[in-house]
């Protein structure tokens, strides 16, 4: 298998929500944002998927000397051999993938965070920059971009905590934070039991729309600092933007039953949001 198969297979088995906004790219910033996407997905599959936290650091570890060497010409892993090529055109530097690297060894290292800056912290290392390399990759003119993306990549992340709550905590991790958890009167221990009726009481449900009310805002800021002459580049953001918006609102809906069960959207409903997306522009 080629460097670019292997990194089209990870990605399209990932089953994300930014698979189908590549398709909408032209052929070499898709091949790029793929093999960078997989590269994502390789390193929080480490974390994701480990059952000792040794073995998983030595991995990271492995992921950062890989990374050093790719920039020094000896590219190894399949991914990288895919993504360095389009390193120097698309400004993707090593400091992107080893922040990459950092937010999932927070993820190893640590199950909950205190407060929100805390959590931003984490957010900007797994999330923002994520977004940086791929507004770089769709096509920027204006530095203000950036400042989008990072707040884009905030919201979606936020969003994915939301989405998640039952899942990480099966894995022993609460990502939201421990200020809130006991401004709304809301317990580790109710979260990590994780069904009715432990987990879901008023409380929670409280809980769970302040979270929702601060994604929806972050979104709301991010799309206020996309300038106008990047929008047109920027659309598979906001493809992605918009399936992830639509999530949330599915969330909300159905009430915040996070605890036992991930909403999702069918892979029909998403390319339909992306097409939407690209018709309008917005």
């Amino acid at each position: 298998m080629t460097p670019e198969a292997y990194v089209q297979d990870k990605t399209a088995k990932s089953g994300s929500s930014f698979y189908y906004a590549f398709l909408f790219l032209p052929p070499p910033r898709r091949a790029a944002i793929t093999a960078f996407y997989a590269f994502c997905r390789e390193v929080d599959d480490v974390v994701d998927e480990a059952t000792d936290s040794g073995v998983a650091a030595a991995k990271l570890a492995w992921w950062r000397q890989e990374v050093g060497n790719a920039y020094n010409g000896q590219p190894n892993h399949p991914v990288m051999r895919a993504l360095m090529p389009h390193t120097q055109s698309y400004a993707i530097e090593a400091g992107h993938l080893l922040a990459v690297i950092e937010g999932c060894q927070i993820d190893l290292e640590q199950t909950r965070f205190i407060d929100f800056p805390g959590l931003a912290r984490y957010c900007h290392l797994v999330a923002g920059v994520v977004g940086e390399v791929a507004a770089n990759i769709f096509g920027r003119t204006d530095e203000e971009t950036v400042r989008y993306a990072h707040r884009l990549g905030l919201a979606m992340q936020l969003t994915n905590i939301i989405r998640d709550v039952g899942d990480d905590a099966r894995r022993g991790r609460i990502y939201l934070p421990v200020s809130e958890l006991q401004r709304f009167d809301v317990k580790a221990s109710e979260l990590l039991l994780r069904t009715a009726p432990h987990g879901y009481s008023e409380r929670f449900t409280s809980l769970m729309q302040f979270q929702a009310e601060r994604a929806h805002q972050t979104f709301d800021e991010a799309f206020a600092l996309l300038p106008a002459a990047d929008r047109a580049a920027q659309k598979p953001g906001l493809m992605m933007a918009n399936i992830y918006r639509t999530l949330l609102r599915e969330i909300e809906a159905d009430g915040f039953q996070v605890l036992h069960q991930r909403t999702s959207l069918t892979p029909l409903r998403k390319l339909w949001i992306a097409m939407r997306t690209h018709w309008q522009g917005r």
